[in-house]
């Protein structure tokens, strides 16, 4: 009698399964943290996706755009596309990613984000735009929200002695992943190109399979630690923190409770401040100081800015270990406030060097936010479901990618319509977004342990964990 084989007996996509990802006696866990940059240093790349705008904007015309040739306003909803569909997949895929384990969600994502390069290449081909907004924006989207979140979780139980710098760790690659996209793109590019083509579909098929092989690489190497396993030498606190939680709320009990959405409201203004001024950095950068900051130096500039951007992640999430959360967030908010005040201050003195020092700052928090949201949700409602709960607060970034952006871009333009210098014309937005960041301190400094009665009973973890 022949029987099916199960993912769980070792069929095709047995490895995929999460008992063959528990690791075996003598596993280090430092290896955890390799297997998750793996895939974010990967996913990254979508902070660098605007050096493929003007080369697209000139497929058919080459050296300039021709009349068929796509505009930048149809370009711009590429990315936009890809950070909504960031959030939704992150928000619909939690609970199944914390059914299935880390490994199925990292090849999944893989196949994703790659796959949306290979079929943005044949967009690319058959100069069909809808191609990269299927492609790109919504397939490649999925991989990133799916990306993202997939070794949270996984690094929070391995590391419980210190979950900030372990997520910390690994979201730092998302920040980092930029740094190499953007070079690297542009040798691609230029690799690929001739008389007849601006290399945009080569570097497409290039990068899509050197991000799925890597990806695949990390999904390989992660595993997660035996039901109950403790670092060797380490016992959890007998009196938790006031903040620290030793229970677990379920996903779906977490959007009864107001600290999950006090919490959106913090990532997502947070964010909303920081993503709109890194999306206008280099113009901002040239217009607030005329004929001193180059088109080159502003590229620099906003080089510097991803390096902050990527160290403030692990900086600022390991801090978090040992001043807590919430109080990390209270910098945030109180320390971006008066920073964003004074950014139009160092263009009225003419000071340069005060203004990148400024901005360093603030997007050093900019990432630090998004490294330590993971393990402040842990701290609030416990490990079992921490991924979940994460993917649907990241719903949160997609608002911001909408709402920072638009604020940048239109109130600039609101000012210089009515006659103000384009040297001035970003002050009144600094003003706001300082405005913003009050409002992200009062929601924090609202935030309480989650009342006992969203806490899961003994019985209902263990069925969790047997189901």
């Amino acid at each position: 009698m022949t029987t099916a084989v199960s993912a769980d007996s070792g069929g095709l996509f047995g490895w995929l399964d999460r008992s063959h990802t528990v690791a075996k006696p003598g596993f280090s866990r430092w290896l955890v943290p390799p297997a998750a940059l793996c895939v974010h240093l990967c996913i990254g790349q979508v902070y660098a996706f605007s050096v493929f705008n003007l080369p697209m904007t000139k497929l058919i015309g080459i050296t300039q755009s021709a009349p068929d040739d796509w505009k930048l306003t149809q370009l711009g909803w590429i990315f936009s596309l890809a950070i909504v569909f960031l959030g939704l997949s992150a928000a619909f895929t939690g609970t199944w990613l914390d059914r299935v384990g880390p490994r199925r969600a990292m090849f999944t994502a893989a196949l994703c984000f790659g796959g949306g390069f290979l079929i943005s290449a044949l967009g690319i081909h058959l100069h069909q735009l809808w191609l990269i907004y299927l492609g790109y924006g919504v397939l490649g989207g999925c991989g990133l929200g799916l990306g993202y979140i997939s070794p949270v979780k996984t690094l929070i139980t391995w590391f419980p002695d210190r979950p900030g710098m372990a997520t910390g760790m690994a979201i730092m690659g998302f920040g980092g992943g930029a740094m190499i996209a953007s070079p690297l793109s542009v040798l691609l590019m230029k690799y690929f190109s001739s008389p007849t083509n601006v290399g945009v579909m080569g570097t497409f098929i290039t990068l899509g399979i050197v991000y799925l092989v890597f990806m695949m690489i990390g999904a390989a190497l992660v595993r997660v630690p035996p039901q109950g396993w403790l670092p060797e030498g380490y016992k959890p606190p007998a009196q938790p923190k006031k903040m620290v939680t030793t229970a677990h709320v379920h996903v779906d009990e977490a959007l009864k409770t107001p600290q999950f959405y006090l919490l959106w409201g913090v990532l997502c203004l947070n964010v909303t401040a920081g993503i709109g001024v890194l999306g206008q950095a280099s113009a901002m950068s040239q217009e607030m100081f005329p004929g001193q900051i180059t088109a080159a130096a502003a590229a620099g500039f906003v080089g510097l800015l991803s390096l902050f951007n990527m160290l403030g992640r692990f900086f600022w999430a390991s801090s978090s270990d040992y001043i807590g959360r919430r109080n990390t967030y209270m910098i945030f908010f109180a320390l971006g406030m008066v920073l964003y005040a004074l950014v139009p201050w160092t263009g009225r003195i003419d000071s340069i060097v005060l203004f990148v020092a400024l901005y360093a700052v603030i997007l050093s928090m900019y990432g630090g936010g998004f490294a330590t949201i993971p393990a402040y949700l842990r701290d609030v409602f416990g490990t079992r479901y921490v991924g979940a709960i994460h993917g649907r607060l990241l719903t949160a970034w997609s608002a911001a990618g909408v709402f920072g952006p638009v604020l940048v871009n239109y109130i600039r333009e609101y000012q210089i319509n009515h006659g103000v210098p384009k040297a001035d014309a970003y002050s009144v937005t600094m003003y706001i977004m300082a405005g913003l960041l009050f409002v992200g301190f009062i929601l924090n400094w609202l935030m309480t342990p989650v009342d006992h009665k969203h806490h899961m009973t003994e019985e209902e973890l263990k069925a969790s964990m047997e189901a």
